[in-house]
């Protein structure tokens, strides 16, 4: 029997030795299981023989994995981690949605890190509807996290939404998580070629035209002057005249220009 190919992220530096080799039996146990479910079946593979493949007891797959569909995702754990020191370490003044791209970039590195392990994980899950579904739960993960940072960083002074808050960072949360996995099963479906992480800064582009007006940069004070009302609205005899910033969304344009001639 070949011998399945190793998976996994790039060991942080500095990780003490017990950790790094906790990591490395996590990711050996994730390449066994997705080996042999590759080559003779997801429902034929037993936890005894992934244990056995990768060389280590069967205590110790439990040591790390409740089931055997939960061995072949073994860095969302270790991913979500990086993302959420993302958005504590941000600067105050970066747009909440800058922040929360470059927190989803973490999540499309680890699959882009080993290309032909992320492939062969793809397959997998299309194949097999339980391992589609802890995938599914491993990315609405992310999702909440970063819907519980944007609902936190409102700037108040640039929208008006009020109770509308949590629906539209759930709404933003939910676009950034999208464009991550279109981008994603594009490449993977290309066999992992092309640079992927300039396909996700395209799509970044798109989320932040349409959402990046109404989410601002926190509720930290600006230190220069005030920035210029999104949209001004003033009548002259019978024209109503605009002047928008050029980050306005068209229904910011259309809001204050029907309040400008209700008030008319």
């Amino acid at each position: 029997m070949s011998q399945p190919a190793k998976s996994g992220v790039p060991e942080p530096a500095n990780v003490p030795r017990a950790a790094a080799q906790r990591q490395r039996v996590r990711q050996d146990l994730a390449a066994a299981a997705m080996h042999l479910f590759a080559t003779q079946g997801y429902e034929a593979t037993t936890v005894d023989e992934i244990a056995a493949t990768a060389g280590v007891a069967r205590r110790t797959f439990f040591r790390h994995f409740r089931s055997k569909e939960e061995a072949i995702f073994p860095d969302h754990d270790d991913t979500l981690v990086r993302v959420q020191a993302v958005l504590d370490s941000a600067d105050p003044h970066e747009h909440p949605l800058d922040t929360v791209c470059r927190g989803i970039t973490e999540v499309l590195r680890m699959y882009a890190y080993m290309p032909e392990v992320s492939v062969e994980r793809y397959r997998l899950t299309r194949e097999v509807p339980t391992l589609r579904e802890r995938e599914i739960a491993s990315v609405a993960r992310y999702e909440r996290l970063f819907t519980r940072y944007l609902l936190g960083h409102f700037d108040e002074g640039a929208k008006g939404y009020g109770d509308d808050d949590p629906l539209l960072a759930e709404v933003a949360a939910s676009a950034v998580v999208a464009a991550h996995n279109h981008v994603l099963r594009r490449w993977l479906r290309a066999d992992g070629k092309g640079d992927v992480e300039a396909q996700l800064d395209h799509a970044f582009d798109v989320i932040k035209a349409t959402f990046g007006t109404a989410i601002g940069a926190g509720r930290i004070p600006s230190r220069g002057p005030a920035p210029a009302p999104t949209t001004t609205v003033s009548r002259q005899g019978e024209v109503v005249v605009a002047v928008a910033r050029t980050d306005a969304s068209p229904a910011q344009i259309l809001r204050s220009i029907e309040e400008a001639l209700r008030r008319a």
